[in-house]
């Protein structure tokens, strides 16, 4: 029987084995545990739009990297339902963001995640919120429980 903490493990390394998308975007799994994950990334230059800031759609990216590894943290498939996020200052090239997704409510299929990504010097750039919804399937097998032993006739 695995504990929480290994069951968030093992999950975590067989979704970051099949996430080309976090990896090519040079992201790394800093932490996981149960219904928590922290991602992070450096702003290249190549992520920066026409005000020489960080694309949005990077810091979505991140802040939905950390949603996905938290709220896939118990060893059950679970997608995105919703998402939305704040933007509060912007990153630059060079910046390396910091994303810590926290579970704040799970019960049945649903599950609600605040993402807070910051920066290197712990500057607020933004605030997203995640909506989960468990899907059939895991993403490594369960290890059975141990069997009682037959009683003594």
């Amino acid at each position: 029987m695995m504990t929480p903490q290994e069951r968030a493990e093992a999950s975590a390394r067989a979704m970051w084995s099949r996430d080309a998308a976090s990896q090519g975007l040079g992201m790394s799994l800093d932490a996981i545990a149960p219904g928590a994950a922290t991602l992070s990334m450096t702003v290249q230059e190549n992520m920066t739009n026409g005000h020489k800031t960080c694309h949005g759609g990077f810091i979505f990216t991140l802040a939905d990297s950390a949603f996905a590894f938290a709220c896939n943290s118990y060893n059950q498939n679970t997608v995105a339902q919703m998402a939305a996020i704040t933007f509060l200052a912007p990153a630059h090239a060079g910046d390396r963001l910091i994303a810590e997704a926290q579970e704040i409510t799970r019960a049945g299929r649903s599950g609600i995640y605040d993402i807070r990504v910051t920066n290197q010097s712990g500057t607020r750039i933004a605030e997203f919120r995640g909506h989960s919804r468990t899907i059939k399937g895991t993403h490594v097998p369960e290890p059975a429980a141990p069997s009682a032993p037959a009683p003594n006739p």
